[in-house]
């Protein structure tokens, strides 16, 4: 199993702080956003008396109800096309599981949320990376660059939309050459979709279960967790109009049982969040884009590529090895006893080599300790390429 590039480095952040230091996280994409307080009350003002197991495929009431959800975003799907999972790595994993046979291969646009490759080496499955860049903002690949890699093993295309962690936003016509291509080949289109409410200047997200045709194909995997700023309750769920993906996924989530019952009431809940709690997010998120991004292009020889949704970016650094800088950074590197924790980017690729001199910011914090954290890397950079 490969290391997580966002997790890794925990113990020199942790025995940074053991030391009395400030460490700034831009590593994990937990937001500081408060989570609804009708989704913390239906847990804390619920009167369950026995806490018993949950239908396998979640309970009916929340799947009813995020069924509406979906129909409110142009989604049409009933609750029997849902089953709801221990987050969004779960129903990721249930999807490798159940369309990918030992050394089966699926095509993901490079970088990618890096425990794409944990999933996928717990089902034996081969990412076969197709290469986007900063250049391009990140942009679709050339269509004819996923179909140079189709092979009898390809059984899928996996896109995170809008992407971890690259904050781009595929555009309808994307998707629609996406759909086409796997409708062509007889394969799966898989979208990570759990930053659907997050896109930026005027942008909307079109989903793949948006586009006709593709009944057979689509599989979305989703999660509250970014949603609602609710990491920790650990739901998330597979949607797909194909009953046969839908009932072989199932065996998968009968051998773990069920979702986690007070998560459920939570998730639940949370689906009554008034629109204006997504705007006023939306809206601070926008201003701490604007301002990393803003103070990114002011360090010499850093590139940055602008995200259009999530809460992400890739910065490509004046040095030679992300890994290194980012470990250096805890150990050694303070302001005003201060200093930050980055992800490598290298680890959100499966190309060799690629990402050595990038990191990849989430920007969950506060816009006075985003630019502090910017002002130290670019103090940092000074003194580690001096």
């Amino acid at each position: 199993m490969p290391s997580s590039p966002i997790r890794k480095l925990v113990p020199y952040a942790e025995a940074a702080k053991k030391k009395g230091a400030q460490v700034i996280h831009l590593n994990i994409g937990q937001p500081d956003i408060k989570t609804p307080k009708i989704a913390l009350d239906a847990v804390r003002n619920n009167t369950l008396e026995v806490l018993e197991y949950s239908r396998t495929e979640g309970s009916e009431t929340y799947r009813t109800k995020l069924a509406r959800y979906y129909a409110k975003n142009d989604i049409k799907v009933s609750a029997d096309d849902i089953i709801v999972t221990t987050g969004g790595s779960e129903a990721l994993s249930f999807v490798m599981g159940s369309i990918a046979d030992n050394e089966d291969e699926i095509i993901i646009p490079e970088p990618f949320y890096a425990n794409y490759n944990g999933f996928a080496t717990a089902s034996n499955v081969r990412v076969v990376p197709v290469v986007s860049g900063i250049d391009s903002n990140f942009a679709l690949p050339p269509i004819e660059e996923f179909e140079k890699l189709i092979t009898p093993k390809t059984k899928a295309i996996l896109i995170c939309n809008p992407g971890n962690p690259t904050g781009y936003l595929y555009s309808k016509e994307e998707i629609q050459k996406l759909a086409a291509m796997v409708q062509k080949h007889d394969l799966f289109l898989i979208a990570d979709e759990v930053y659907r409410e997050f896109t930026y200047d005027g942008r909307e997200h079109y989903s793949i279960l948006q586009e006709a045709g593709l009944e057979a194909h689509a599989i979305i995997v989703d999660s509250v967790s970014k949603r609602y700023s609710m990491c920790g309750a650990r739901v998330g769920c597979m949607v797909s109009k194909n009953q046969e993906v839908i009932q072989t996924a199932m065996k998968f989530a009968q051998a773990r049982l069920s979702p986690p019952t007070y998560a459920q009431l939570a998730s639940e809940a949370a689906l009554d969040t008034p629109q204006s709690y997504f705007d006023d997010v939306k809206e601070e998120y926008v201003a701490r884009r604007n301002l990393l991004i803003g103070e990114l292009e002011k360090i010499a020889g850093v590139k940055v590529a602008r995200p259009q949704g999530a809460f992400y970016c890739i910065a490509e650094l004046p040095i030679t090895d992300a890994d290194d800088f980012a470990q250096w950074l805890l150990e050694d590197f303070r302001v005003d006893n201060e200093t930050v924790m980055v992800a490598p980017a290298a680890g959100f690729y499966a190309t060799p080599g690629l990402g050595k001199n990038q990191i990849r910011i989430a920007y969950v914090l506060d816009q006075d300790r985003l630019k502090r954290a910017v002002n130290i890397l670019k103090e940092a950079l000074k003194s580690y390429i001096g």
